[in-house]
């Protein structure tokens, strides 16, 4: 699969080591992605004891939301900084806590009904993105679904000069956007719903997908042009 998307270089260590220095702000500078994570909240419609991981989960903010609506909840996150935010943040919900890294999940197979990530897909590099999406396939029953919010690629002016941004500033401006709904259909999910938002002028994606029966042949992997 060709896509035209920016690369994320930046070793995972280093990303680890970023996101814990941010802990204890992160909400102060990124509260206008709330929004759009709600939205997504929505869209996946979490149910009385259907169990979902959020791969991603920062400060904690979707998995108090999912704990109040009865779910079964597990979090992980590549940063430890932000998992103990997040564990206080959700000091009076039931949640699971697990540091550790979309590329390889840390649990059976077919165990969850949903799996949920936003502003998080887009952090991962290019080749990275179909071994987060397998993994997510993995651990998803049977007819579970996933949830993902995320930059959306578009020819716009707003996309251009932020990807212009992302190559100057890799350690700051660390997301790029992808190509959602094209990347999740390849690799093996069916779309269900989606929405475009905008935030300060770039394009947001809001998609609701189901797991299919296999994953189309050939498909493990994402060639960039």
């Amino acid at each position: 699969m060709k896509l035209d998307m920016e690369r994320v270089l930046r070793p995972r260590e280093q990303a680890r080591q970023s996101y814990n220095a941010m802990s204890r702000w992160y909400d102060l500078f990124t509260g206008s992605e709330k929004r759009f994570t709600d939205i997504g909240i929505q869209m996946l419609d979490i149910q009385l004891n259907e169990s979902v991981l959020e791969i991603g989960c920062g400060t904690g903010h979707a998995l108090v939301q999912f704990a109040q609506r009865g779910g079964i909840v597990t979090a992980i996150d590549l940063s430890d900084g932000m998992l103990e935010v997040a564990h206080r943040q959700t000091k009076n919900q039931t949640v699971g806590f697990c540091q550790a890294d979309g590329l390889s999940l840390p649990f059976p197979t077919g165990q969850f009904d949903a799996v949920f990530t936003s502003f998080t897909l887009e952090l991962f590099d290019t080749p990275d993105i179909p071994l987060v999406l397998n993994e997510c396939r993995r651990i998803l029953k049977a007819d579970g679904r996933i949830g993902v919010v995320s930059l959306a690629k578009q020819e716009t002016t707003a996309v251009r000069i932020y990807e212009w941004f992302h190559r100057q500033m890799p350690k700051f401006v660390d997301c790029r956007p992808i190509f959602l709904q094209s990347i999740l259909m390849e690799f093996g999910f069916t779309i269900q719903q989606s929405t475009i938002k905008t935030m300060w002028g770039l394009p947001v994606e809001i998609v609701l997908a189901t797991k299919t029966g296999s994953l189309p042949e050939g498909r493990n992997d994402i060639n960039p042009i």
